[in-house]
């Protein structure tokens, strides 16, 4: 088996990273991180989101598990004190692949620009670079609302514990094949509507953002913040693509979900 490691980058995490490397090199796998069959993960969510923008390219080939060291995450199931368990478990064990939905991005372009792609596992937003956002939203082709306010934010369902969820958005489990669009301060008056309720849109629905006036957008996928110019449309749908998570042994979501907003551990 071939394996790579993505770090947080503080001491803590890098010591971590180089005593796990030396013992699986131990039981002879190897270090290859061009073409891993799995990516160790060592520090918190964003270290994990790090390592799922640079194996993109590899999401069928390639699975993910976290050690965090910090406080508890959502992708991350093992803790520094199990290491030598987990080594043990991905030199001897087989694991089971868990797969969790992700977000496709398209940008198009006005002027016959050529179209940008993105994959995001928690979420993009769409922002105006001043001012109100004004956007037109249609559901499967047909319009549904003229959205004015902040921004829109459309999560997977393992990305509605995060900004979604401060958002006011559902909580939905990784196993629904869904996308979740949500709105950022929307102006409500006599003259402004917006449906004001999270939206949860199947795998087979596709929601389409259409500028009204200004066609430049600050447009975020996970954590990267991006200036898009001359937008024509902002499409969004459940991806073909899975993200693949190796688990050696159980990590319930709704235990995950009380851990890190009702429990006092942590």
């Amino acid at each position: 088996m071939k394996f790579a490691f993505t770090t947080k980058g503080d001491p803590k995490s890098n010591t971590l990273m180089h005593k796990m490397r030396s013992q699986l090199l131990e039981f002879d796998l190897i270090y290859d991180e061009d073409q891993p069959d799995i990516v160790i993960s060592v520090g918190g969510d964003g270290t994990l989101l790090y390592a799922f923008h640079r194996y993109s390219s590899r999401l069928d080939k390639t699975a993910f598990v976290g050690v965090h060291t910090g406080h508890l995450g959502f992708y991350a199931d093992w803790v520094p004190d199990e290491i030598e368990k987990l080594v043990i478990a991905i030199a001897k064990t087989p694991y089971q692949v868990i797969e969790y939905p992700l977000l496709e991005v398209i940008i198009r372009y006005q002027h016959g620009g050529k179209e940008t792609r993105y994959l995001a596992l928690n979420e993009s937003t769409v922002r105006a670079v001043e001012g109100t956002l004004v956007m037109d939203v249609e559901i499967r082709g047909d319009h549904f609302e003229r959205f004015r306010g902040d921004g829109l934010c459309i999560s997977t369902p393992s990305g509605s514990t995060a900004y979604n969820k401060a958002l006011g958005g559902a909580i939905l489990h990784p196993s629904i094949s869904a996308i979740q669009v949500t709105e950022m301060a929307s102006i409500n008056n006599r003259i402004f509507r917006t449906v004001g309720s999270p939206l949860i849109l199947p795998s087979h629905h596709t929601c389409m953002l259409k500028p009204v006036n200004e066609p430049d957008f600050q447009i975020t996928i996970d954590h990267l913040t991006l200036l898009h110019k001359d937008v024509k449309s902002i499409q969004y749908r459940v991806a073909d693509e899975k993200i693949r998570f190796a688990r050696f042994r159980p990590f319930p979501f709704w235990k995950r979900v009380r851990d890190s907003f009702i429990s006092d551990k942590n």
